[in-house]
């Protein structure tokens, strides 16, 4: 049961950073909206937008301005197009940031969208003709990538009726934007995607603040590896010499009942708060253990 999808189980159902996006991209696309009917200098508005803010090829005969490579992640080009986006970054993403942090997420969220404009700006282009670019899709690919990452096992329920596990879900979809990527006929930015997705991997890949299950098999496959072929050991037995005196018992401490009774509700906001700005990974251990017995209280 802990591993179906659980939209309510982290800390807060609208983190900051998730929050403050949702409602920049809904006013962005209502700005896109209005801009359909007005014109500017004799122009449409919406063209002037797409010149400005949109991404544009880096081929002659378009506008690319390095700013872009942030503004086109705001912008959509229609109903369900944001729609799908921003239900899927609340989705994914909550949970996310929660656990790291919303500095940390806002970070990830941005490089992966980064990533995602020049892998469309530089490696579409040998598939398909260039053309303009909008959407968050490419930095949500990221976020979708995190949370395969961090909950392989967790249930989504497709079509709110047929659960799958994260890992498969999200890797089949990784898989579909590979064979779609020569579609020419395409309205999809299928490079941008992959670049976000790839930017999420490799960062939670180098980031060794964040632990997940498959850098876990690495590092067991690694020690194996190590242990069956190498003996850190050999040739030292006879030089390795015991010093009286120097060993110590390892202190410990525990939280006893009469601490557990001691814990104020002001201390645990604190806690709460410090995992709202810095992550939950941040936390100490004594932290973590006053969380789990007010849990279960």
């Amino acid at each position: 049961m802990n591993n179906y999808y659980r939209p309510f189980g982290g800390f807060s159902v609208f983190p900051p950073v998730i929050k403050n996006l949702l409602i920049i991209n809904v006013a962005v696309f209502f700005v896109q909206l209005i801009a359909n009917n007005l014109t500017i200098g004799g122009k449409p508005l919406w063209y002037v937008l797409n010149l400005w803010f949109a991404l544009n090829p880096v081929s002659e005969g378009y506008n690319f301005q390095v700013w872009q490579l942030i503004t086109y992640q705001f912008m959509h080009g229609g109903f369900s197009h944001i729609l799908f986006n921003m239900f899927s970054l609340w989705m994914f993403g909550m949970e996310i940031e929660n656990i790291w942090g919303s500095k940390k997420f806002l970070y990830f969220y941005l490089i992966c969208g980064i990533a995602a404009g020049l892998a469309q700006l530089f490696i579409a282009p040998l598939y398909s003709i260039p053309a303009i670019t909008i959407g968050a899709s490419g930095a949500i690919f990221g976020v979708m990538i995190a949370f395969a990452m961090l909950f392989p096992d967790r249930y989504i329920f497709l079509y709110f009726l047929i659960p799958i596990k994260a890992k498969y879900l999200i890797g089949f979809l990784f898989v579909l934007e590979l064979f779609w990527i020569g579609d020419a006929g395409s309205n999809v930015a299928h490079l941008a995607h992959l670049g976000g997705a790839f930017a999420g991997l490799m960062f939670i890949l180098f980031d060794k603040s964040i632990d997940v299950p498959i850098k876990r098999i690495f590092n067991r496959s690694s020690y194996r590896s190590t242990s069956r072929f190498q003996n850190p050991l050999n040739g030292f037995s006879g030089k390795l010499k015991r010093k009286k005196g120097n060993i110590e018992d390892a202190n410990y401490f525990d939280i006893n009942r009469k601490n557990e009774d001691e814990i104020t509700q002001e201390e645990i906001d604190k806690i709460l708060d410090k995992i709202s700005q810095s992550g939950y990974q941040n936390l100490t251990e004594r932290e973590k253990k006053i969380l789990f017995n007010a849990s279960k209280k």
